[in-house]
This record gives C-alpha cells, sequence and structure tokens, in this order.
C-alpha cells in the first residue's frame, strides 16, 4: 500500500508541474509585455498627442517619397524629443501609471469572466489531427471567447485608459487637473459622473472586436485552406492582426478624441463632438481620420490641427 501511495503522490506531483510551468510562463510573458509597454510609452504618448490634433513644431519644406513637395512634420522621434525637451526625461512617461495598472486589472479579470461564463480555453492543434467540422467548432469557440476576453478587458481598464490619456493631453495646455490617479478618478466622477470614466468606450470596442473578428475569421480560412501547419497559423494570424489595426485604425483615432472631448482642457478647444459618429464624421470630412497612422513620414495634409508652440 505504501508503494501505491508513493506512486500516486509522484503522480500527482507530475500533472501539477505542467500547470505550475504554465503559469510561470503566463507571469513572465505579462511581465515581459508590461516592460515593452512601458519602454514604448514615450512613443504612444506623442501618438495619444497627435491624434488629438496637436503639432506643436512647425511644419518645414520637403518631398515625399515620389518627389513631390510637401510641408513635412516631425516623426515621432522627433516628438518625443520635443517632449522630452519641456518635461524632461519622466515627463516622456506621463500617464504610464494608469495605464500599468489598466493592464494588470483587464489581464487578470477579463480571462476569469470568460471562465464564469463557461468558456473554456481552446488549445491550438495541427490541422491534420481535427477533421473539418471539430476544426469550425474550434474556431467559434475561440472566437466567442476572445470576444468576451476583450470587451470585459476593454470595459475593465477603461477607467485607467481615459485617466491615462487626459493625463498625456494636459501637455498642451499645461494643466494639472489630472495629476494623480485617485485624483482623477474624483475629478471625472465629479464633473461627469460614472459614464465619464467610459469615455470613447465604444469606438474603441469597435476597433477592437473588429480587429478580433476579422483576424480570427481570416486566420480560420486560411487554416482550412492553406496554411495546415500551427505555427504558419500562428505568424499569419499576426500579420491578420497588423493589417486589421490598420483597416480600423480611425476608431482608434475617435476614441481618443472622445475621451477629452467636453473635459475642458485646452486639448478639446479645437472641438466639441457630439457623439462618437458626429467624430469620426467630422475627422473624416477634414481628412484626419487617419492621423497618427504614419508616425514617420507625416505631412501637413489640413489647416485643422492645434498649432502651439510650448515655451
Amino acid at each position: 500500500m505504501a508503494v501505491v501511495t508513493d506512486i500516486d503522490r509522484k503522480l500527482e506531483i507530475s500533472t501539477e508541474i505542467p500547470d505550475d510551468k504554465e503559469n510561470v510562463n503566463e507571469w513572465i510573458r505579462f511581465g515581459l509585455k508590461l516592460a515593452v509597454q512601458s519602454a514604448l510609452h514615450p512613443l504612444e504618448y506623442s501618438k495619444i498627442l497627435i491624434q488629438i490634433g496637436f503639432e506643436p513644431i512647425n511644419p518645414r519644406p520637403t518631398t515625399t517619397l515620389f518627389g513631390k513637395p510637401a510641408l513635412g512634420l516631425p516623426n515621432v522621434f522627433q516628438y518625443v524629443g520635443h517632449i522630452r525637451k519641456v518635461d524632461g526625461l519622466i515627463g516622456c512617461y506621463r500617464g504610464l501609471s494608469p495605464k500599468i495598472l489598466g493592464s494588470i486589472l483587464s489581464s487578470t479579470f477579463s480571462e476569469k469572466v470568460a471562465d464564469k461564463l463557461g468558456m473554456a480555453r481552446v488549445d491550438d492543434e495541427e490541422k491534420e489531427n481535427i477533421n473539418e467540422e471539430e476544426y469550425y467548432e474550434r474556431y467559434q469557440v475561440k472566437l466567442k471567447r476572445d470576444i468576451v476576453i476583450h470587451t470585459a478587458g476593454a470595459i475593465i481598464a477603461s477607467p485607467f485608459h481615459v485617466i491615462s490619456v487626459r493625463m498625456m493631453a494636459q501637455f498642451i495646455g499645461r494643466e494639472t487637473k489630472y495629476s494623480t490617479i485617485f485624483g482623477s478618478i474624483a475629478e471625472i466622477y465629479k464633473d461627469e459622473g460614472i459614464w465619464g470614466f467610459f469615455s470613447g468606450l465604444i469606438p474603441r470596442l469597435i476597433f477592437d472586436l473588429s480587429c478580433v473578428i476579422v483576424a480570427s475569421t481570416a486566420t480560420y480560412l486560411v487554416g482550412r485552406h492553406f496554411i495546415r501547419e500551427k505555427e504558419g497559423r500562428m505568424y499569419f494570424g499576426s500579420l491578420s492582426s497588423f493589417v486589421c489595426s490598420s483597416m480600423f485604425y480611425p476608431m482608434n483615432v475617435v476614441s481618443t478624441c472622445m475621451t477629452v472631448n467636453g473635459t475642458g482642457l485646452i486639448a478639446a478647444k479645437g472641438f466639441s463632438y457630439e457623439s462618437w459618429r458626429h467624430c469620426y464624421d467630422s475627422l473624416k470630412m477634414s481628412g484626419d481620420h487617419k492621423r497618427g497612422s504614419s508616425l514617420f513620414f507625416r505631412y501637413v495634409k489640413t489647416p485643422n490641427i492645434i498649432a502651439k508652440t510650448i515655451n
């Protein structure tokens, strides 16, 4: 009996180790993700200001890639350099703390929401190991779970995303209205109520879910008819996600503008939108619905930018 007990214990240990290793690997990947987010935050900071329409550096005469004369705007690295010149190196990380906190809470609880709803995790397998019907069912189950996770994650992170964007937007007018996380929470609730924490959420969800649905469907179709290997489908999935993010990028711009809309910040003085649809129509009419999509080769398209120089 003692031998059987020892064997049972060894079997229990052998089944627990892979789970522990998997959990450790997930935490390592999440830690690396946060590290990358932190390192790239100055670039994201610049992109947010560009999406709002803030151009602090005067355009200069240049030529396009096709040799046509144009007025060139600073690339993202020159933009970061301007922020550093004004606020120093630490100032380049304005809005990072609520962003990181939102990412942690979103990653922690969004998967639990899917688990509570009975949507089990689906691991990818080689196409040859399952038939067409099973492959389609796995696609459906995985897509439903991804939709729930992304929706829950966006809702959970929304208050901190709003705070982060507004902190960064204050660079334009040098305000201090949103200085700390708790102070910002009190300020938003006092001015806008509970719905203020979800400013810009609808276009943000449209952007996120559209990318998930289109990229997942494209990966499923390609995997069903062309790419059989698991690794190949993984690479194609990454490529399709990148393409989809470019396709639906205008919703990202709309979300950023709606996040600062009606706040009273100088950043929002150049526009006033009744709804996110009104915002999209206005941006598209002026040709600004894709601003910030190109971070390196940027040219003046319309005069509708906030031209302010901070001394």
